[in-house]
């Protein structure tokens, strides 16, 4: 979660749902802007949106892999950095301004301004509402975390991280995500 600045506090969540600003979410009832994206934060983004979004075409299990795409939380609504959404939800939701639950499979690539305390919550939010497996990129730390309803791994430079619940087979070495 990047330090945010509010923009505007008489934005509601109806407001951010069908119109959501880009850049921004919906937290604690005010419009935040989303900053402290470093040019690293961005290339492991991109990098890890690109990753599941190959795989998921090469496996044959379709869905759609998204960069800060809006979703709804139950408390708020939330701008994961990188997200992916089942062919099913896919096909219940169409073409959605902001999807009304939080995606099956998302990472928070961790900013320097960000306190991991808050991190962990934002995971914990997004699996409350739906998602069943969330990645914790830590680039300086070079660590990746992955929790679930039941489970929090860590993996590490050297080791490889692997999906556990969405997009089954897909892996990559922590040192190739972060490269």
């Amino acid at each position: 979660m990047e330090t945010a600045t509010l923009i505007q506090d008489n934005f509601s969540l109806e407001d951010f749902l069908t119109h959501p600003p880009d850049a921004m979410e919906w937290v604690d009832g005010k419009l935040v802007e989303k900053n402290g994206m470093t040019l690293k934060h961005s290339k492991i983004q991109l990098n890890l949106g690109s990753y599941w979004k190959d795989y998921q075409k090469s496996s044959g299990q379709g869905g759609q892999a998204y960069v800060e795409v809006p979703c709804r939380t139950n408390q708020q609504g939330r701008r994961p950095d990188v997200a992916y959404i089942t062919p099913e939800l896919l096909e219940q939701y169409g073409d959605f301004a902001t999807l009304p639950q939080s995606f099956p499979l998302i990472a928070e690539i961790v900013s320097p301004t960000d306190l991991a305390e808050d991190i962990f919550l934002k995971a914990r939010e997004y699996l409350d509402s739906g998602c069943l497996e969330v990645w914790l990129v830590f680039p300086e730390s070079h660590l990746v975390f992955i929790q679930t309803q039941t489970e929090l791994l860590c993996f590490r430079s050297g080791e490889v991280v692997a999906t556990q619940q969405v997009l089954p087979g897909f892996s990559i070495s922590v040192d190739e995500l972060l490269a």
